[in-house]
């Protein structure tokens, strides 16, 4: 309840911060260098940046950048690989085999190089990081539904429904899909932590959100110069960031035990 709760409020106050902070105008880019590197106080909570700007609003309003960019990479590779991968092992012949030698070839690549390079040539945005994430995670699932439906296909209710004359697709949609979800859930739930790691990790080398769109691995790198003497301008982001990445790991790891009660018990 406790990780869920958090991302709860992360992503209504983050929705709701630009209406109740008295400091919203420094989500669209104002400044106020007279009030630049103020300490935490009661007047600003996670105290100033360089630029005076309120690290409290812009820290929360980030939070939204960052869980869309968990929710837009889960739901595009979900869409991308799911197909793909219940095709190849329902199908299976030169279908499964064309399907997982691409799949390979993305596998291919290290983890950060792919999503760099097609951020990098998209140009830095959050939708591209979102696109080049999700393209390099989307083999998978492609793997994961494949796994699932080599298993599901040989089921005696399956070899039932094909014995009375159902095709493919049916028994893709009606029986494969269905008990193949559990895992992919599961997956999903915890690549929304990475994701937002990544997706910090690119915006903190100038590949990610741009100014002045808040995302906490921007805020980070905007503020590195002045970590040393004003320890607050990062240390608030970070702590968000991992606050973020192990309440989606903690929930992956529930819904693993509630959906797989074996796993649970062996552990």
């Amino acid at each position: 309840m406790i990780p869920g709760v958090f991302l709860l409020l992360l992503l209504f106050s983050s929705i709701l911060i630009p209406y109740v902070s008295p400091y919203a105008e420094d989500i669209r880019g104002a400044v106020h260098f007279k009030a630049g590197n103020q300490a935490p106080s009661l007047q600003h909570w996670f105290g100033t940046d360089a630029a005076g700007r309120d690290m409290f609003t812009l820290t929360i309003r980030a939070g939204l950048s960052s869980l869309k960019v968990a929710l837009g990479v889960v739901i595009l590779a979900v869409l991308l690989g799911t197909p793909l991968g219940l095709l190849a092992g329902t199908i299976g012949r030169w279908v499964d085999e064309i399907i997982m030698r691409i799949t390979d070839g993305f596998l291919a690549f290290p983890p950060l190089i792919l999503p760099l390079t097609i951020t990098a040539v998209l140009g830095p945005s959050l939708n591209n990081v979102i696109i080049g994430i999700a393209v390099s995670w989307f083999p998978w699932y492609v793997r994961i539904a494949r796994s699932q439906a080599l298993v599901i296909r040989s089921m005696d209710y399956v070899l039932l429904s094909k014995s009375m004359g159902s095709g493919n697709i049916h028994v893709m949609r009606k029986h494969i899909l269905p008990n193949s979800l559990s895992p992919i859930i599961v997956q999903a739930s915890i690549d929304a932590g990475y994701a937002i790691l990544i997706s910090a990790g690119l915006s903190f080398i100038g590949l990610g959100a741009q100014p002045p769109e808040a995302e906490w691995g921007l805020l980070i790198t905007q503020s590195r110069a002045q970590f040393l003497n004003h320890w607050w301008v990062v240390t608030f982001p970070g702590l968000f960031i991992v606050g973020t990445v192990l309440s989606f790991n903690m929930i992956g790891d529930e819904l693993r035990n509630v959906l797989n009660p074996k796993l649970a018990d062996q552990s």
